[in-house]
């Protein structure tokens, strides 16, 4: 396997234009519904669930909230109940969450103040699971240690998520969908469609943005023995899994959760 690389990506930057930013999650967001993508994690998610035993899941990281909720509407499309879902970031996204909420009543609920993953206050932990969906490649080993060691302290679990391997061509599988998304994101956006049409049909700039980003998050995927050396130092209070699923047309994701023993 290739080595980790601490790359950067334009979503993550603030001196990146707003729009761009927004596109790139946005076209994500739609990419993981169109392309199936969490739908193999209905199954690992629902063994989590029930060997945490939670009602409630805290979402850590949530960006625009569409990793949690396209996951949860899949568990409905199984037949199954989603649990209530907290969407939490250290930097909000309030009207996102909003709408979210709306058209998940009862299952969709959000924080709207900052929330750092790696210091969980006791506020939002108590009694409640928690879930990374596709974000835990953002983050350092110092920082993604940190947040598990924090689950470890102060949860009833953990799980995270993410649609690659490190793989710099594991993004490709996405692609169809994902372009699909970038096309039609400036007709369907909630703000800044004029900005976003131009970045995205006038010029490649969305397009080129997206395409570093898939690749930069494969080359960033925390590997399970990554994940599994961060854990060693937190004694055995938790027992942890590490599963892979498959999605169309050939993709594979991960899943590495933990529960108390």
């Amino acid at each position: 396997m290739l080595p980790r690389v601490q790359l950067f990506e334009f979503n993550d930057l603030p001196a990146a234009p707003a729009a761009l930013r927004e596109t790139i999650v946005e076209a994500l967001g739609r990419a993981l519904r169109w392309g199936r993508v969490v739908r193999g994690l209905v199954g690992p998610f629902r063994e989590f669930l029930a060997a945490s035993g939670a009602a409630e899941v805290l979402d850590l990281c949530s960006g625009t909230g569409a990793p949690a909720v396209v996951l949860a509407d899949e568990l409905r499309r199984a037949g199954a109940v989603p649990p209530r879902i907290v969407l939490t970031d250290l930097f909000p996204h309030p009207e996102d969450w909003e709408r979210a909420a709306a058209a998940h009543p009862g299952v969709i609920t959000f924080d709207p103040t900052g929330v750092d993953a790696t210091r969980i206050p006791p506020r939002l932990s108590r009694g409640r699971a928690r879930a990374v969906i596709n974000a835990l490649h953002h983050f350092s080993p110092a920082l993604a240690r940190d947040i598990l060691a924090d689950a470890v302290e102060g949860s009833s679990g953990i799980f995270i998520a993410e649609a690659f391997t490190r793989n710099p061509f594991g993004f490709l599988p996405m692609a169809p969908a994902g372009l699909a998304a970038l096309a039609v994101n400036p007709l369907v956006a909630p703000r800044r469609r004029a900005a976003k049409a131009l970045l995205t049909w006038a010029t490649p700039a969305a397009l080129l943005a997206c395409g570093w980003d898939g690749l930069a998050s494969t080359l960033r995927i925390h590997s399970e023995g990554d994940l599994r050396a961060m854990v060693a130092p937190l004694g055995n209070r938790f027992r942890w899994e590490f599963r892979t699923y498959a999605y169309p047309p050939f993709g594979r994701g991960t899943c590495f959760f933990g529960v108390p023993r």
